[in-house]
Parts: structure tokens; sequence; C-alpha cells
């Protein structure tokens, strides 16, 4: 099994230089695939949206999310005239801790975002978290 601690290491500090920042509204996986591939340059393949990719990848739903892994939970509502389950997704830091994008770069308990709301959106619902060896298995370096 390949050790990808040094890559997670570098997507967490990345994602953590970015706390506060409000430069990606409805743009979670965005977030957390940047904070991977610009943290490592690399490049990662998922779906479009947090949704597509929490089902592309699959997830788990014992024991609280490792460093590294993506968080995912269910999140319906309105995105550029489209309304639909868009998902949600964060980065684990570990203990239970995500950074995620949330209206700005924040950091809560993995359950707690459960709680979060925006007008016109179901509060988001957990599903699990997939490991990094998941999302990164198909990753190509961009030098």
């Amino acid at each position: 099994m390949r050790d990808y601690r040094e890559m997670i290491e570098k997507a967490v500090r990345w994602a953590a230089e970015k706390k506060g920042s409000c430069d990606y509204p409805g743009r979670c996986l965005a977030f957390v695939e940047d904070a991977v591939e610009k943290g490592n340059g690399i490049e990662i393949f998922g779906g479009s949206t947090a949704m597509e990719s929490a089902l592309l990848y699959g997830w788990v739903t014992e024991g609280l999310p490792p460093q590294g892994a993506f968080v995912f939970y269910k999140a319906s509502g309105p995105l550029n005239g489209v309304e639909k389950n868009w998902g949600h997704v964060g980065l684990s830091l570990g203990d239970g801790k995500v950074i995620h994008s949330w209206g700005e770069v924040r950091i809560d308990d993995y359950r707690e975002i459960e709680v979060l709301t925006t007008p016109g959106w179901t509060k988001p619902e957990y599903l699990g978290w997939t490991p990094p060896g998941r999302y990164l298995a198909g990753a190509v370096s961009k030098n």
C-alpha cells in the first residue's frame, strides 16, 4: 500500500493557508481538489460535483475521517440556476475536524457541518469519507 502522508500534509497545509478566504463560494469540490492538486503539483480526476465525486469514490461510514480523507455530505439547492443534490465535501484534518468552503473557507467538526444553513439549501447530511488512496489512485504529475 502506498504511503500518502507527505501528500496529505502538503494538501492540509495548502488548505489551512486559505482559512477565511471567500475565493470558493459554492465550489467546495474545487477547494478540496485545489488543496490536493496545488499542494502537490498533481491533477486528480473526480466528478463534476461533490455528490458525483462521492458516488465515484464511494465512502466509509465507520470511525472518524482520518487526516486527508474527503468527507462527503448530501446537500441540495440552487446553483447557477439549477437546483439539485450538488453535495458538499471537505478535507479532513483528523480528530473530527474538516476544512471546507461554506461561504468562506472554515474549519468545523465533521458532524457539526450538518447544522450549517444557506438560504434555499438543505442542511448537509453526512454520508461518510473516502481515503486519500482512493482519490489519488489516478493522479498524474503536472510537471
